[in-house]
């Protein structure tokens, strides 16, 4: 069981009719059984060519380079590098081909982090087999595609009521917070590291760590992920 696992599909690399129109899938996840399932399954799917599969986030780039994937079929929890990592990363490419987070996870703070890391689409494992080949075919054509739960939550986080109830809600949370926590929640929300929060702001980073901690109770909040999220609300 040495090095990275990489599976290269069977007559990927071949030549095939119509090859040039057919959509190619880069599969990522650490279940084995995941991977040869979506494999299996999309193989019989017309105009649809799995190129590889790899089982984790760091492998991505390397096998991206390898296969010229249009879409990538991505988990989000992974042991190594995790999906919306190697999202981020992957979409900073010139050359960067679509990404679908295919998940068992539809928290908003993972559909959130997912869609503005750059992925195209995010359903859950349950979608049926024609569902998941449908999304391919939607986000490969530059067509957004989510699961219903989560178009729902969307939906509902982007209506202007909502909207306005958001920004109400986040700025009371920030108004609560003394000036200095509000530095440290600002900084938070712009994705500062805390080792960044404490040299701009001329405190230990055990201090900063401290300051989020507080923040957090503060606002009945589980993570700096929720917390940028209300100071992004709060703007």
């Amino acid at each position: 069981m040495s090095g990275p696992t990489r599976e290269p599909v069977g007559g990927a690399a071949g030549p095939h009719v119509n090859a040039s129109a057919a959509i190619r899938v880069l599969i990522v996840d650490d279940d084995p059984l995941v991977r040869a399932g979506l494999t299996l399954m999309l193989k019989g799917a017309p105009a649809l060519q799995v190129v590889g599969a790899v089982a984790d986030g760091a492998q991505v780039q390397a096998a991206v380079a390898e296969h010229s994937p249009d879409v990538v079929l991505m988990d989000i929890r992974m042991a190594g590098v995790d999906g919306i990592d190697a999202t981020r990363r992957l979409r900073a490419r010139r050359d960067a081909p679509q990404v679908i987070i295919l998940t068992t996870f539809d928290a908003d703070e993972h559909v959130f982090r997912a869609l503005r890391a750059g992925a195209g689409g995010f359903l859950l494992k349950d979608t049926s087999p024609e569902g998941i080949v449908e999304a391919i075919r939607r986000v490969a054509a530059g067509e957004p595609s989510l699961s219903p739960s989560v178009t729902r939550r969307l939906i509902a986080h982007l209506m202007p009521e909502e909207e306005d109830r958001r920004r109400a809600d986040a700025r009371r949370v920030l108004a609560a917070l003394s000036e200095r926590e509000r530095e440290v929640a600002l900084a938070v929300g712009q994705g500062k590291t805390n080792a960044a929060i404490a040299g701009e702001l001329h405190m230990s980073v055990g201090t900063v760590k401290g300051y989020i901690s507080r923040i957090l109770t503060k606002a009945g909040l589980d993570n700096r992920v929720q917390l940028a999220l209300v100071v992004h609300d709060a703007s």
